[in-house]
């Protein structure tokens, strides 16, 4: 028989393992130490017949996973667009795990309702986009791209009278999508989910940071005849770039029938401080948009956010029904009717909490301060020699390339010392492919990263760099 344990008794012990790993979290190697054999080996085998007491599970579980963890959670994890999580986040998100409540209905837990609408309504006054829109709470960004080219599916076959819900796209008018050289590839996963396609999309020119041309645009737009939705980008997530959205939204809005979409996924957080007004003009005259609050609000994952401006096109693309679910028709909020899902995490917890935690200026200060270190970092790389920056670092991205000592092959180089820098341990960073070119890519994120992350990074590339020229030169 196994042995009781108390609820209190396996979560305090869990916490306490919880701890542990974050009070190391800075000084453990960043990247993957462990090989995926012995991770396999350490975790798997058969299913046991009988089972096993839940406090043996919880330590056995931490003392095999634990190499196989990424400090992703770290002040020098700076692969992908990846946050940590706020202390005030982190503990609600333990809060919200506790209360297990669904989020899909008001009846079934009033307080995540109510919790959803005061945050969404912050974030809409934080990020200036209007009041009267409506807020859902997704898995992620992918699915926060989804639910709004859903709403802009149901919008613009709505106006000349086919309903795509009860009559799919068999037979119903041809939608143009037209999306940037330089968009995100979770636009066009949407678009595939969607029945919309990702070889239909027609694919407008970007200029050298990675931003839509505003004017090819315009000529595009021009020959389209019917519907379209018109996908744009604030935050190129190689450079950081933004399309200028301030010349792009009265191009579709002089179209009869079209919608404008901002993929958003960590740029939007920038309407959050007021010196980046610059690169958000216009934001607000879109028709939708997406974020990832994992990103740069720092929250646990996971937790995107879709902002729609017609509530009733987000509410029709998204609401289902059944005998017994429990509808409220008054002012409550039931959150399924703007997410793509009825069984849901209640992800507004760790949102409300951390804006509570940060406020207005926190926010501001937060993008702010990882703005001012990506710039730091790419100043510092930019003067060592053999070293280029390839974009103009107008927010938290920095783009990478090394030259090979004696005229090699630069874009192998630059993949080795990405991979030495990886194997280093003292940051974590990726690779990419900007214009033709192998590129490392560094992006600065995280609430915790100070100054003195940001030059001991620098200092392990450069040293990495030369380590890998010198083994070069070493082997001619």
């Amino acid at each position: 028989m196994i042995a009781a344990v108390t609820d209190r008794d396996l979560l305090i012990r869990t916490a306490h393992r919880a701890a542990d790993f974050l009070d190391g979290i800075t000084d453990r190697p960043v990247g993957p130490p462990s090989e995926l054999a012995a991770l396999r080996e350490r975790l798997g085998g058969p299913l046991p017949a009988a089972g096993v007491e839940a406090t043996r599970v919880i330590e056995e579980l931490a003392d095999a996973a634990e190499p196989g963890l990424v400090a992703s959670a770290g002040p020098r994890y700076f692969g992908f667009v990846i946050g940590g999580s706020h202390r005030s986040s982190l503990a609600a998100d333990w809060l919200t795990s506790a209360w297990d409540q669904n989020a899909a209905f008001y009846v079934m837990s009033p307080a995540a309702a109510v919790v959803e609408e005061v945050a969404g309504s912050w974030l809409l006054d934080l990020w200036g986009l209007p009041a009267e829109s409506s807020v859902g709470f997704t898995t992620g960004a992918t699915m926060a791209n989804f639910t709004a080219l859903a709403a802009a599916r149901h919008a613009v076959l709505e106006r000349i009278g086919w309903n795509v819900e009860d009559d799919g796209l068999v037979g119903a008018p041809p939608v143009a999508v037209v999306i940037g050289e330089e968009a995100h590839a979770t636009i066009l996963a949407a678009l595939q989910m969607l029945g919309l396609g990702r070889a239909r999309v027609l694919r407008a020119p970007s200029d050298e940071q990675g931003r839509m041309r505003p004017e090819v645009l315009e000529g595009m737009l021009a020959r389209v005849d019917g519907p379209a939705i018109v996908c744009a980008q604030a935050g190129n997530v190689n450079t950081g770039a933004f399309d200028p959205v301030e010349q792009i939204a009265p191009l579709v809005a002089a179209q009869p029938n079209a919608w404008l979409h901002v993929d958003a996924a960590f740029g939007l957080w920038a309407a959050a401080v007021p010196e980046l007004e610059p690169l958000v003009r216009g934001l607000a005259d879109a028709d939708s948009w997406s974020t990832d609050a994992h990103k740069w609000l720092n929250v646990p994952y996971d937790c995107g956010v879709v902002v729609v401006r017609d509530a009733a096109s987000h509410r029709a693309a998204m609401s289902m029904g059944a005998a017994y679910y429990v509808l409220t028709e008054g002012a409550e909020r039931d959150s399924f009717a703007v997410v793509p899902e009825s069984s849901r995490r209640a992800r507004g917890f760790t949102v409300y909490a951390a804006l509570r935690e940060l406020g207005r200026d926190g926010l501001a200060e937060l993008v702010r301060r990882c703005c001012a270190l990506a710039q730091r970092m790419a100043e510092r790389l930019q003067t060592a020699s053999g070293v280029a920056v390839l974009n103009d670092v107008v927010l938290n991205q920095v783009l990478v390339r090394f030259s090979a000592p004696d005229g090699g092959d630069d874009d192998a180089f630059t993949r080795a010392v990405i991979a030495a820098v990886q194997a280093d341990g003292t940051c974590w960073l990726g690779g990419t492919t900007w214009h033709g070119k192998a590129a490392m890519r560094i992006s600065v994120s995280n609430w915790q990263t100070t100054e003195e992350d940001a030059d001991r990074s620098v200092d392990a590339i450069l040293r990495c760099a030369a380590s890998v020229a010198g083994l070069r030169t070493a082997a001619r």
